[in-house]
């Protein structure tokens, strides 16, 4: 098998549908699996696509007891698949024509790159930011909570937005929507980190990924659609309350011997506070 798309469900039946629909209805030749994991939705939305895509060979299903978050439904595909290739596909995400071909071929011919992603654009046709970014550190952090212009530098600009949208260059981490991934690295390096439920798992594996000495590659020349909820509306306290453990988990594990215990402290109780601003913030927005 060359390539295995794992794309995680979780009561979104239309969603996902299209994704695998983009996917099946794009150029790419290769020997390929789409791996869908049901993250015990409980809501019909997996029978639904079992019906749905009956007679398609290429899609297979995964169903979970629990929902054990994004990293635990994605590692059951990764255990249950042998491919040279895995892609870690959000099923929120349109896949254009020739994305997948593109970014197989760049990959394919640059033995040195660990994982790549391509240009992830939101409805409105604005960069998802997320796709190319810096590692947060307590620099880049405390500029992007005051709303400071960075100066470019590696160590203040998160978002990289010096660099041209469509361009093809190494960066530090990738957004979890596309990830594709060599799988003699994700035997190298291990799996998913299950202590992330649903946010910093990518950053954690983009770290991981180069500190094992691979190049994560930004290649824009292709993309794909993120259908990202809109921010005005109001986010479930769960979700929130995931994004900042995320925050302490990834700083903990990767940054508390390289800072000062003085300065491990101070972000520990940034993280809690700015939690507790965003559950307060949360409260008076509008729901969905």
């Amino acid at each position: 098998m060359d390539l295995s798309i794992i794309i995680v469900n979780y009561r979104t039946f239309e969603l996902t549908r299209n994704t695998i629909e983009s996917v099946l209805n794009s150029s790419l030749s290769c020997d390929y699996e789409i791996i869908i994991v049901d993250n015990a939705s409980g809501d019909g939305s997996l029978e639904n696509l079992k019906d749905f895509f009956a007679d398609e060979s290429r899609v297979r299903f995964i169903p979970s007891s629990v929902n054990g978050g994004f990293a635990y439904a994605n590692n059951l595909a990764i255990r249950d698949s042998n491919p040279e290739y895995y892609l870690l596909l959000n099923s929120d995400t349109i896949v254009e024509d020739n994305t997948l071909t593109e970014a197989l071929n760049y990959i394919q011919s640059h033995e040195d790159v660990g994982a790549l992603g391509v240009r992830v654009c939101l409805e409105d046709g604005q960069l998802d930011k997320a796709c190319r970014r810096s590692f947060p550190n307590p620099t880049n952090s405390f500029y992007r909570l005051f709303h400071i212009p960075s100066h470019n530098d590696s160590s203040d600009n998160y978002n990289l937005d010096d660099l041209d949208d469509s361009g093809i260059y190494e960066i530090d981490c990738l957004t979890g929507a596309f990830i594709l991934m060599r799988s003699k690295v994700m035997d190298e390096i291990g799996p998913l980190d299950e202590t992330f439920f649903m946010y910093g798992e990518d950053i954690d594996l983009c770290y991981r990924i180069k500190k094992a000495g691979y190049k994560i590659v930004y290649y824009g020349k292709v993309k794909i659609t993120h259908l990202k909820g809109a921010s005005s509306k109001k986010q479930k306290n769960k979700l929130i309350y995931e994004f900042y453990r995320a925050m302490y988990i990834f700083y903990h594990k990767h940054y508390k011997d390289t800072y000062s215990p003085f300065l491990n402290g101070l972000v520990y109780i940034g993280i809690f506070l700015l939690l507790i601003v965003h559950l307060i913030l949360n409260l008076f927005k509008k729901s969905n």
